[in-house]
C-alpha cells in the first residue's frame, strides 16, 4: 500500500491560500508579542514620575518581565508538546491579555511589576506562533518564510513607537497599556478557525484527524494529497548487504581491525555533519535566527 508523510502532502500542495490564514494568524500574534515588549520602552519614566521610584526599581520593571518570558518559554512549550499547538495558542494569548488589561488597574509600582511579571510569562509563549506556523510550511521554504515571518515583529515594534506617540500626550500610561494589550485579544474570536497542526496529531497517532486537517488545506489550496495513507515516517527498505557488513565485528576478528573500521565510520560522519552545517539550507537557517536573535538584542536594549 502507497504511504506518505506530512511532508510529502506539504510539498505537494505548496504554499496556498491555507497557509496564508496560518500566517496572517500567528503573524498578528507575533505582533502583539512584540507590542508587549516595546512597551517597556516607554513605561519606567512615568511609572518614575507617578510612583517616585528609583531608577534601579525602574530598571526592574523590564527586568521582570524577561525574567517572566524565561519561565513562560518553557511552560507553554511544555502545553503545546502535550496537549496541542492549538491549545498553546489560545492559553498564552488569554494569559497575556488578561494579565495585560489587569496591569492598567495596578494601584501601586509593586503590584504593577507583579503582574508584568505575569504578562512575561504570557509572552514566553510567542515561540508557539512560529513554530505552529513553520509546522504548515513545505520543509524547503522554512528558512524564507522565518525571515518574512520576523518583519511581524518589526511591524509589532513600529506599531507600538507610534500608539504611544499618540496616546501619551493625550492619555497617559495606563491607556497605553490597555491599547498594547487590545490586539492579543482581538485573536482570541477568530480562534476558532485556526487548525491543529497536522504534524503534533501525527506524533500523536491521531493519523485521521491529521488526515482530515490535510484534506482541508489540499481544498484551500485547490490541490490534492499524495495517493496512499498518511504515515508518521516513511518506511524504508533495509539494506541487508549493510546489516552483513555491520555483523562482522560480531565474528572472531582482532579487536584492531573493529576499532579501525569504527573509527572510519565516525569520521566519516563528522564529515557528513560538518557538510550538513554549511549546507546552503542550514546556512539560510542560520542567517534567519541570527537576523532574529539581533531584532531580540536590540529590543531588550
Amino acid at each position: 500500500m502507497a504511504t506518505y508523510t506530512t511532508d510529502d502532502a506539504l510539498t505537494r500542495m505548496g504554499f496556498g491560500r491555507s497557509q496564508a490564514l496560518v500566517l496572517a494568524y500567528a503573524g498578528m500574534g507575533w505582533v502583539a508579542e512584540a507590542m508587549e515588549l516595546m512597551l517597556l520602552s516607554f513605561l519606567g519614566p512615568f511609572i518614575r514620575k507617578e510612583w517616585n521610584v528609583s531608577p534601579d526599581n525602574e530598571s526592574l520593571l523590564s527586568s521582570v518581565v524577561f525574567a517572566g518570558m524565561l519561565l513562560g518559554a518553557c511552560v507553554w512549550g511544555f502545553v503545546s508538546d502535550n496537549y496541542g499547538r492549538r491549545t498553546g495558542l489560545l492559553f498564552s494569548t488569554l494569559f497575556t491579555s488578561s494579565m495585560g488589561f489587569l496591569s492598567a488597574l495596578s494601584p501601586n509600582y509593586l503590584c504593577l511589576v507583579a503582574i508584568r511579571f505575569l504578562v512575561g510569562v504570557g509572552v514566553g509563549g510567542s515561540h508557539v506562533f512560529i513554530s505552529w506556523f513553520l509546522e504548515f510550511v513545505p520543509a524547503q521554504n522554512r528558512g524564507t518564510w522565518m525571515v518574512i515571518f520576523s518583519f511581524f515583529w518589526t511591524f509589532g515594534t513600529i506599531l507600538e513607537a507610534s500608539l504611544a506617540w499618540v496616546v501619551l500626550p493625550a492619555l497617559n500610561w495606563r491607556w497605553l497599556l490597555v491599547f498594547t494589550a487590545l490586539p492579543c485579544f482581538l485573536l482570541i474570536p477568530f480562534f476558532g478557525l485556526t487548525p491543529e497542526s497536522p504534524r503534533y496529531l501525527c506524533v500523536q497517532n491521531r493519523m485521521s484527524d491529521a488526515t482530515a486537517v490535510l484534506e482541508r488545506m489540499a481544498n484551500a489550496n485547490q490541490s490534492d494529497l499524495p495517493p496512499g495513507v498518511l504515515v508518521h515516517h516513511r518506511e524504508t527498505k533495509v539494506d541487508h548487504d549493510n546489516i552483513a557488513s555491520e555483523s562482522e565485528c560480531l565474528l572472531p576478528v582482532t579487536e584492531k581491525e573493529c576499532t579501525a573500521d569504527n573509527a572510519a565510520n565516525s569520521k566519516s560522519g563528522s564529515l557528513a555533519a560538518l557538510r550538513m552545517l554549511l549546507s546552503r539550507k542550514m546556512l539560510r537557517s542560520l542567517y534567519s535566527f541570527g537576523l532574529f536573535s539581533m531584532q531580540f538584542l536590540c529590543y531588550m536594549g
